[in-house]
């Protein structure tokens, strides 16, 4: 089987976790994109001797790492300055550990695998990163979600965290109400919701009145992962694990704060 064949299925959550290390969608893009042109320059860079998934996070971190800051890569106009913003905070170790641990999924060892570390230096990187995200400063935060328990459980996880919920909102319309009422520093979006109205159209509208970040939560990642139109830097997968919700609340809000923007 062609290398391409190998890893097509694995691209759209690669872009997702590069967009999660970098901090919006045009960067973490270019570093994928990057990865791919040095992959058909010399298709001896991937690791066969690893499962196609693993080898392919591999050689895009020894791509990430091996770039000179003062080279990165720039989004689009709408957001070159937030990347420009943020090129002092190329991700360290610890986070590129946490990141692969709890967002992508990966086991410890394949965790030390794709890092090229002892299994248990990668523990050790994980929880270090956990420490660090317990320091983050708190703010408050709307949920836009149309299923009670998924609602209530992403709710516990945010308060674990120490930050503020401000409201649940099941439809478009509640949630373009809330934040006119209570400006959230934060906003955890389903796609689908309660009428049949679109999370992605209520948070449209929400950013044109603040600007806050925001992480989708679908079931359905490969929808928002075209490539072909602006799209979410920060994405959940359902079902999800607790510990990725925390983890891309912490990223959201560490890359809101680099690049200047105040916290509610």
């Amino acid at each position: 089987m062609s290398i391409a064949r190998e890893i097509s299925s694995y691209l759209p959550y690669l872009r997702r976790f590069s967009r999660a290390l970098n901090g919006s969608q045009a960067g973490g893009d270019a570093y994928v994109l990057a990865t791919l042109e040095a992959l058909i320059a010399d298709t001896a860079v991937f690791d066969r001797s690893l499962p196609p998934r693993i080898a392919i996070y591999r050689l895009f971190l020894s791509m990430w790492t091996s770039t000179n800051p003062e080279q990165s890569f720039r989004g689009s106009a709408r957001e070159m300055s937030a990347v420009d913003a943020n090129l002092d905070a190329l991700t360290p170790l610890s986070r590129q550990a946490f990141l692969l641990n709890t967002v992508e999924g990966f086991s410890l060892d394949d965790v030390a695998l794709i890092l090229n570390r002892p299994v248990s230096e990668a523990s050790a990187l994980v929880e270090q990163a956990g420490r660090e995200i317990a320091e983050q400063v708190a703010t408050s935060v709307l949920i836009i979600e149309d299923e009670p328990i998924i609602a209530l459980d992403i709710e516990s996880m945010v308060q674990e965290l120490g930050h503020d919920v401000i409201g649940i909102a099941r439809t478009h319309k509640e949630a373009v109400a809330t934040v006119m009422a209570r400006r959230p520093g934060l906003v955890l979006a389903d796609i689908q919701l309660a009428d049949g109205s679109s999370g992605l159209e209520a948070v449209n509208e929400i950013l044109q009145s603040i600007n806050v970040p925001v992480i989708f939560i679908t079931a359905y990642p490969e929808r928002l992962l075209t490539g072909d139109k602006p799209e979410p830097a920060f994405l959940i997968t359902k079902p999800f694990q607790p510990e990725a919700v925390k983890a891309a609340i912490s990223q959201a809000l560490f890359f809101d704060r680099r690049a200047g923007r105040k916290v509610a």
